[in-house]
């Protein structure tokens, strides 16, 4: 039996709508969200959702157009053919997708979505923010699309709990927070990932690294090295360590621990855990530290963190230097140095009281190679050092760098001009290289050569 057979008779037929066109200008938008809402109402009463859920995709479009066409026959709205095809397409997104974000959805390059509140919704295209003319109704509107987000993976938004973290099913990252801490209504942030991941060749053909910075990264990731990579909010961190784990060898156990999952590891043995918030009691929270600790029990080969922010930094270097080597995770952080400083800082946070020297030690000794992204001023992306740790000299760790890019200026258009460059230091990795059979060219660290 077909959806259209299963609508349910309404017990009394709501106020009937004079015939009328919604093709005024100066009331058009107003107008159009009014009927499409009074549509969406109608069908939502009107429905079997058991039998909505059981349908196809594509079946249940089908039905949703048919189920249209009819109301609007019933209310006697007169539109044109234009309003038509707009009505349908935006109730099928409301019905089954993210109602006025689907469009920006499906633009592939659409990086971010941005949306303060109800009436205003910004985009990040190649860099650059730009105001849409994408709408909600109204706050509760805005509200029913975070809700269907966050309850999607578990998790909830009120007044009670009003910052959430989620994830969409391509593993965009979301985070969401509502009033009484949003003042001007709800804020929705969208990280958007890309339907197919970026590899290395794309980051080099982007100018955000050089073929020669390339090689050595997929160097060190199969050869297990450990690696921080670091950078400031949307500088391509969870991207660039997305593209590493790439190189791991398909026969090595991998355990991801994310707050959010976000990463596409394509390998066969990848076991992936996730945070979990506080319910509404205040109980049954599971931090990343837990999660890092259970996951040692595991016997994995390699932990991937997505990001380390606390507490966990310590099980996550105690796990780098017990064997699980070729571990990787992310800091924010603008420097190499400051990264190192940051990671300093969360051990402290954990309650160890460690000196300083030992702190900086177990640092050293369990990292080999910060990596680090910056996002420039023209809004690309690009990895501007690779450092390597080569230990401690007194109380301080030891950094030396071996590809820079170097900043010359900025063009008239607001580009940034700079050069990619070897600081002409050979790094003391290669050796760990040679004896897991991996050889690279000395021409790689030659400094005289330069990649615009």
């Amino acid at each position: 039996m077909s959806l259209r057979e299963r609508l349910a008779s309404p017990p009394a037929p709501a106020a009937r709508v004079e015939p009328r066109s919604v093709d005024a200008p100066a009331e058009a938008p107003h107008a159009y969200q009014q009927m499409k809402t009074r549509v969406h109402q109608l069908l939502l009463s009107r429905i079997d959702l058991e039998v909505m859920e059981g349908m196809s995709p594509q079946r249940l479009r089908e039905e949703l157009v048919a189920l249209v066409e009819r109301l609007l026959v019933e209310e006697n709205l007169v539109i044109n053919a234009t309003e038509r095809r707009n009505l349908v397409r935006d109730i099928q997104h409301e019905m089954l997708g993210l109602g006025p974000l689907e469009p920006l959805l499906a633009d592939p390059t659409v990086s971010d979505i941005l949306v303060n509140g109800a009436r205003q919704v910004y985009v990040e295209r190649r860099g650059q923010l730009s105001l849409t003319d994408v709408r909600f109704a109204d706050d509760d509107h805005l509200m029913k699309i975070i809700d269907k987000i966050v309850s999607r993976v578990g998790r909830r938004v009120d007044e009670s709990s009003p910052m959430a973290d989620a994830r969409l099913p391509d593993g965009s990252r979301v985070n969401v927070i509502i009033p009484p801490l949003a003042l001007d209504g709800p804020v929705m942030s969208i990280r958007r990932f890309s339907v197919v991941p970026l590899t290395m060749e794309n980051l080099v053909e982007y100018h955000s690294l050089t073929a020669e910075m390339a090689k050595v990264l997929q160097a060190l990731a199969t050869a297990e090295m450990n690696m921080l990579i670091s950078g400031g909010t949307g500088s391509g961190k969870t991207t660039l360590l997305n593209i590493m784990s790439g190189f791991i060898d398909h026969g090595e156990r991998i355990v991801t621990i994310e707050d959010a999952a976000e990463l596409q590891l394509r390998q066969p043995h990848v076991v992936r855990l996730e945070t979990r918030p506080p319910n509404i009691e205040g109980r049954g929270e599971v931090s990343q530290r837990a999660l890092v600790r259970n996951a040692l029990r595991m016997r994995p080969d390699r932990i991937i963190l997505g990001e380390t922010r606390g507490a966990e930094a310590v099980d996550m270097l105690q796990a780098m230097n017990t064997g699980h080597e070729g571990s990787m995770t992310t800091v924010h952080a603008n420097t190499p140095r400051d990264a190192l400083s940051r990671l300093e800082n969360m051990l402290a946070m954990s309650g160890m009281n460690l000196p300083p020297k030992v702190a900086r030690a177990q640092i050293a000794s369990a990292i080999g190679v910060v990596v680090q992204a910056n996002r420039m001023t023209d809004g690309k992306r690009k990895v501007t050092s690779i450092a390597e740790i080569t230990g401690m000299e007194g109380d301080v760790i030891t950094l030396q760098e071996v590809f820079t890019f170097r900043q010359t200026g900025v063009e008239a258009d607001g580009t940034v001009r700079g050069h990619f460059q070897a600081t002409g230091v050979r790094p003391r990795f290669v050796e760990r290289l040679k004896s897991r059979g991996i050889s690279i060219p000395e021409t790689l660290f030659d400094p005289s050569r330069r990649v615009e």
